[in-house]
């Protein structure tokens, strides 16, 4: 199995709803973006995938959110912004761009600090794809 990642920063304000003390306030954090494609064959020029194309819609994503309270983000209004929901909007975000290439998986990492983190990591194959 191959791997390639980018990664990318953002800065981001949002709040929490719950039991989440003072997170609940506006605040802001400094995004780590991580990004990881997976497959296991390389194309005809040795490569898994495209690195410029991958950088470009990680940058392009990263870019979106920047200086942004993430409760009025298209698709992620009247969404809890936690690290998890961020996390799924990005694999939403990436997904669909990169099926149909050959890779197997996408993993999308989101450090809110650089000790706390969230990701998601799921396969790249379409429902139809897989048969259901």
């Amino acid at each position: 199995m191959y791997e390639i990642g980018v990664a990318a920063q953002f800065e981001a304000a949002h709040r929490l709803v719950g039991d989440f003390g003072p997170a609940t306030r506006l605040h802001g954090h400094t995004y780590r973006l991580e990004v990881s494609v997976r497959g296991e064959r390389l194309n005809e020029d040795g490569a898994l995938c495209d690195l410029g194309r991958l950088r470009g819609a990680v940058d392009e994503l990263a870019a979106a959110l920047h200086y942004r309270d993430l409760g009025e983000v298209p698709g992620l209004a009247g969404v809890n912004t936690t690290a998890e929901a961020l996390t799924r909007y990005c694999w939403d975000t990436l997904a669909p761009d990169l099926r149909g290439q050959g890779l197997t998986s996408l993993l999308v990492r989101v450090w809110e600090s650089p000790q706390v983190y969230a990701a998601r990591d799921d396969p790249l194959a379409s429902p139809l794809d897989r048969g259901a």
